[in-house]
């Protein structure tokens, strides 16, 4: 069955202070491996434009078998679920070697770039596109929804700018993963590994908006807002294991 597979070296600029692989570098490897084999299927970025289309990412989750490192070789497969409606599905596994390392899943949406609202499949795809298609899943996870902070506490906001975006005018998705992770500090981080996170964009982020991000513990997770004046934009939900 259908998979791309392609691998990445960690180098210097895709780790953090303690030479663990990023999110925001994972999440890059995965929207490349993404962009990647959707152009081998035929339906990449080159290839819907001309009919102004274009995918978003809506939700990640991502689960970690054990911390990535610093000169590692990430190999990431990945292969698309027969969509529904309005959502792709999009699955992927993660070796370091042949060590499974960790496991994901993505919802994408398909918009009319000129004015950025969801469009069905049937705007691109026949049925008989979809045929032959990878059913194994990764990971069958359904708990889309992150819970609404209850009394979270306010660590910092910035303003959106030109670094920021990709070319549909919008903060580019990786980009939320390092604004939220500056919610902690060094010092929080120092003893932990990721062993599971969910994002979830609900509404995109301009130039110029600032958006101010807040923090809460919750059973076990760290759940974490993005607000522009009190509209939730962007959430995180992450469990972390104690090294």
């Amino acid at each position: 069955m259908y998979r791309h597979i392609k691998s990445y070296e960690l180098r210097y600029t895709d780790v953090d202070a303690f030479d663990n692989l990023k999110l925001s570098s994972l999440l890059s490897f995965l929207e490349e491996s993404a962009c990647l084999s959707a152009d081998e299927l035929g339906f990449g970025y080159d290839d819907i434009a001309p009919s102004n289309l274009g995918f978003v990412v809506v939700n990640w989750y991502i689960e970690l078998n054990r911390a990535v490192k610093l000169g590692e070789i990430l190999t990431v497969h990945t292969w698309p679920i027969k969509p529904k409606m309005l959502i792709f599905l999009r699955d992927f596994e993660l070796f370091c070697g042949e060590e499974k390392v960790g496991v994901c899943t993505a919802r994408w949406c398909m918009i009319d770039t000129r004015t950025f609202s969801p469009v069905p499949v049937s705007a691109f795809f026949s049925e008989k596109d979809f045929e032959g298609y990878n059913t194994e899943r990764a990971i069958d996870f359904k708990g889309w929804k992150i819970p609404a902070l209850n009394n979270g506490s306010s660590v910092y906001s910035k303003v959106i700018r030109y670094s920021d975006y990709d070319h549909y005018f919008h903060v580019n998705n990786t980009k939320y993963a390092d604004f939220m992770f500056d919610v902690f500090s060094v010092d929080e981080l120092k003893d932990k590994r990721i062993n599971s996170v969910q994002i979830s964009y609900v509404k995109q982020c301009k130039e110029g908006e600032e958006i101010a991000f807040f923090k809460q513990k919750q059973d076990g997770y760290f759940i974490i807002d993005g607000k522009v004046s009190d509209e939730i934009r962007v959430q995180m939900r992450i469990g972390f294991n104690e090294l």
